[in-house]
């Protein structure tokens, strides 16, 4: 049987970090701390972790893995921490061969800067753009913790995959190289880039002028990257691969002003990519966003982000269930930001994300809005629970006249966005948004949906745990949506029959816990 240690210590005590490469870049500081409201868990205060024999939880591995990429992995020492000493296993610049990185006890793998999977394949998958795919798969073993410091991040180029697919009791983890050493405090943010995955499904906002919005020209750069990095083409089936239990922590890095990358940044993903149960922990930036393509995501944790929780644009297709976002006290901006207002609002496919079974927990700075829907974008959200913490923000915030019109007034317009079983708990539900669009529009829109209650008291527990309110709402059948959605016994994301699924993947906090058994995300989980 796995067990998870956990360990709490987080002082600042002596750290060596020997042998890495020259080119290794210090990762920014971790910031003072804030007092912060305890959210409460699922039972009670963690244990500390246990004393192990000789003081510590781990020793190095031996050595490196030898894998299938012919440059190989680079034993760069050992990096010590609060629950012992790794071996440190430095990444490929760019991965070759299909490779696979294996769980061994006491060894961490390190991205020394951008680490690339495969070669981009270009946009058509056929050749026809002059570019071959390299096929090249990245495997990741339940258990793997991969690390990086300032611009470190990774990218799965186009024709190329990745399967990094944990387990409820051995989730992946994806970090800084501060959270290694136990640096970390509750405003750690920033310090390593993130994941992207980059795919071949249609998007809009092409950078080619002339490019047809949706086709195999139409092509974006990656945001938040500065070498390049395309995503974008005309395969709506196309896959990146899959994940699942996997934690994002501390990402974020600024690579210049108004320049930095998400935990999980989606562009141009086609609908055969697998997303599920994922956790992205204090990003600097958005927990996650999402360009284009198509993405299928369940049982998504999104707690701490310096700006949005979730973010959507340039014609994604997006439908997501099970979803829980948490704000720091003080920082961040909205839970959801729906596209951009510009010149291209009128580019097809038109963006529609759908969300049901969201609890969302408003906790920034008193922002403008939590939600703003904007740039034409469709939208549909049901069986979702809002709270407002800051006393000061309105719930929800439309912009723009294309974003309220009729169906069919617009190129692939589905109509003003629509609310079914949604309840908000805010001092101001509604606010004015840009160009003409009213306060009182909103709430009209809002009011035509069913079930929906804009004077609602919540009563959930430990942040996120559906009380009686939440269950006594009526539930709106998701399932005539897409097949995708499956019909909830209630709103929210978690609540009795449906509450495990936070369980042995998350990692705690001292603004949320998720569960009991497992490691605070300021420490790395250790196993048997």
């Amino acid at each position: 049987m796995t067990n998870f240690h956990r360990s709490l210590i987080l002082g600042a005590s002596a750290i060596a970090l020997s042998a890495c490469g020259a080119d290794e870049i210090v990762s920014p500081g971790t910031g003072g701390n804030i007092t912060i409201n305890n959210g409460g868990g699922t039972g009670g205060t963690p244990t500390p972790t246990p004393t192990a024999t000789g003081g510590t939880l781990v020793t190095p591995a031996a050595g490196c893995p030898t894998i299938s990429d012919p440059v190989g992995l680079t034993d760069s020492g050992t990096i010590s921490g609060p629950t012992g000493e790794y071996r440190v296993c430095t990444l490929p610049s760019v991965f070759t061969a299909s490779s696979t990185l294996p769980y061994i006890k006491g060894l961490v793998y390190r991205m020394n800067g951008r680490v690339d999977v495969g070669s981009d394949g270009g946009p058509a998958p056929d050749a026809s753009d002059g570019l071959s795919d390299t096929e090249v798969e990245l495997t990741i073993e339940p258990g793997v913790i991969v690390y990086g410091s300032g611009r470190s991040f990774l990218n799965v180029n186009r024709g190329n995959t990745i399967q990094a697919n944990g387990t409820a009791d051995r989730p992946i983890v994806f970090t800084s190289r501060d959270n290694v050493q136990g640096l970390n405090t509750e405003t750690s943010a920033g310090q390593w880039g993130g994941v992207v995955l980059s795919g071949r499904a249609p998007i809009t906002d092409c950078i080619a002028s002339g490019a047809t919005p949706g086709s195999v020209n139409c092509e974006r750069q990656v945001e938040g990257v500065a070498d390049p990095a395309l995503y974008g083409g005309a395969t709506p089936d196309d896959s990146s691969g899959s994940m699942s239990y996997v934690q994002l922590r501390y990402s974020g890095f600024v690579f210049a002003p108004d320049s930095e990358l998400q935990s999980l940044t989606t562009g141009g993903t086609g609908s055969g990519t697998e997303l599920s149960h994922i956790m992205s922990y204090n990003s600097s930036d958005d927990g996650v966003e999402f360009f284009g393509g198509y993405v299928d995501m369940s049982n998504l944790i999104v707690v701490g982000s310096g700006d949005d929780s979730l973010d959507t644009d340039v014609g994604v297709q997006a439908n997501l269930q099970y979803v829980i976002a948490i704000q720091r006290p003080g920082v961040g901006d909205t839970i959801l930001e729906g596209d951009s207002n510009n010149a291209l609002v009128e580019n097809t496919p038109r963006q529609y994300t759908k969300i049901s079974n969201g609890t969302f927990i408003h906790n920034g700075f008193d922002q403008d809005q939590a939600l703003r829907l904007r740039g034409g974008a469709d939208f549909a959200i049901a069986n979702t629970v809002l709270v407002d913490q800051t006393g000061g923000t309105a719930c929800i915030r439309i912009d723009l006249p294309e974003t309220v019109r009729a169906a069919g007034a617009g190129p692939d317009e589905a109509g003003p966005p629509s609310f079914d079983s949604v309840v908000l708990d805010c001092a101001t539900d509604f606010r004015d948004g840009s160009s003409g669009v009213t306060a009182a529009q909103t709430q009209a829109i809002f009011d035509a949906g069913t079930n929906n209650d804009s004077d609602f008291t919540n009563t959930l527990q430990s942040l996120f745990i559906n009380g009686s309110n939440e269950d006594g709402v009526v539930v709106f059948d998701v399932t005539a949506w897409d097949a995708f959605f499956e019909l909830p016994a209630h709103i929210g994301a978690v609540f009795d029959g449906n509450r495990d699924w936070v369980n042995g993947w998350t990692c705690n906090s001292a603004l949320v816990t998720f569960d009991t058994s497992v490691s605070n995300c300021a420490s790395l989980p250790v196993y048997d």
